[in-house]
């Protein structure tokens, strides 16, 4: 797709039944994101999330799934130690949960974890630029790599996750220019969030979205939908029916 100039579409997912509606859409890429900590588990960092939970989310994408392909975010703690651990986690997420690759953040520093991951037969798609697991270090959710250093670092890093084999690396929250030049200087694709419109394909996490979550408002994201207020209609509707004995009526039960 790269090759050929289209676009790579990419979106979250942590159940079966969004799994299915996206799938159906057409969708190019579902990502079983850790972004499950905040947006399903109501935590404040991606840190909480266990490797088991991240399982359980991605054993139900995989069962709604029927024809894209399915990416499964590494959780902290499961990679960062050595490459052994890596491993062992990686062929755990791909034993129980029929996804067909993995995700993790970090350049240089999980190189070797990689390499090892990918000399066994599992995909890994990389993640450099505003990395959320590491948001203690950051202190901030502001855009990464504005400085000299940091940029040239991740073009170096880009460099490496290339050559360690990687098949794509996620590009999140960097400046537009310096995406476009780590884009054009790779063979392999980048899916950018927040990180302008010269990636090879794109990511939003769906409870942003689909407006489910409109608490979250970057300059990066596009709302499609404002779910949330039909949501609530609905329900206050359905509230109001029960209280008033409009609900169940005579064709609405046995």
């Amino acid at each position: 797709m790269k090759s050929s100039g289209e676009k790579i579409s990419m979106i979250t997912a942590y159940d079966y039944s969004f799994a299915k509606i996206f799938d159906a859409a057409g969708i190019d890429i579902i990502l079983v994101g850790d972004s499950a900590s905040n947006v399903m588990a109501g935590h404040e960092t991606t840190l909480p999330i266990t490797l088991d939970q991240m399982i359980y989310h991605a054993q139900s994408v995989v069962r709604g799934a029927e024809r894209c392909f399915i990416v499964v975010d590494m959780p902290f703690g499961s990679y960062q130690s050595d490459s052994k651990n890596a491993l062992a986690s990686a062929i755990k997420i791909m034993k129980e949960t029929g996804g067909h690759s993995v995700k993790f953040e970090g350049g240089e520093e999980v190189i070797d974890a990689v390499k090892k991951i990918v000399s066994a037969g599992i995909p890994v798609m990389g993640h450099l630029g505003l990395t959320p697991q590491s948001i203690y270090k950051f202190g901030t959710y502001t855009v990464r790599a504005k400085e000299e250093a940091e940029a040239a670092k991740l073009k170096r890093d880009a460099l490496l996750l290339q050559e360690a084999g990687a098949f794509a690396i996620v590009l999140e929250k960097i400046p537009a220019a310096l995406a476009k030049e780590v884009s054009e200087s790779l063979v392999i694709p980048t899916i950018g969030i927040g990180a302008g419109g010269s990636c090879d394909g794109q990511v939003l996490v769906m409870h942003d979205l689909l407006g489910i979550n409109t608490a979250f408002k970057p300059r990066f994201l596009r709302q499609y939908l404002n779910l949330n207020e039909p949501i609530t209609n609905a329900v206050k509707q359905y509230i109001s029916d029960v209280k008033s004995k409009d609900f169940p009526n005579e064709q609405e039960q046995y």
